[in-house]
């Protein structure tokens, strides 16, 4: 009973620490500016992989190209989106349920700008 007591605070412990690291690994929030920067549909698709991704969710335009490797799915579910209108996708995570408050969160620190 104590091994399981024992390997089970180990796998809590091992688990907080992880989400921490990944916290102080994203980026900072942008604050929003007035004279955001305009981004085109050409622009957008000319960042298309996952080592160069942007998206456009709700008319924001994001680079995530620094969390495709930290995305908790598996990484194609992100990549597919890569250079893309990817609201629809966001709003459903192409299942149905809808990103939490968490993740618009997170989003908001990769903010560009907005597509034309």
């Amino acid at each position: 009973m104590r091994r399981l007591v024992y390997s089970a605070f180990v796998a809590f412990l091992s688990s907080a620490a992880t989400i921490v690291v990944l916290a102080r690994l994203a980026p900072e929030p942008r604050p929003a500016r007035d004279g955001e920067r305009a981004v085109s549909a050409r622009e957008l698709a000319r960042h298309a992989s996952a080592a160069d991704c942007w998206l456009a969710v709700s008319g924001g335009v994001y680079d995530v190209s620094a969390y495709v490797p930290l995305h908790p799915a598996p990484r194609r579910v992100l990549t597919d989106w890569c250079g893309k209108e990817a609201t629809e996708a966001f709003a459903t995570k192409g299942a149905g349920r809808p990103h939490g408050a968490r993740a618009r969160a997170l989003l908001a620190r990769y903010r560009l700008g907005k597509l034309e």
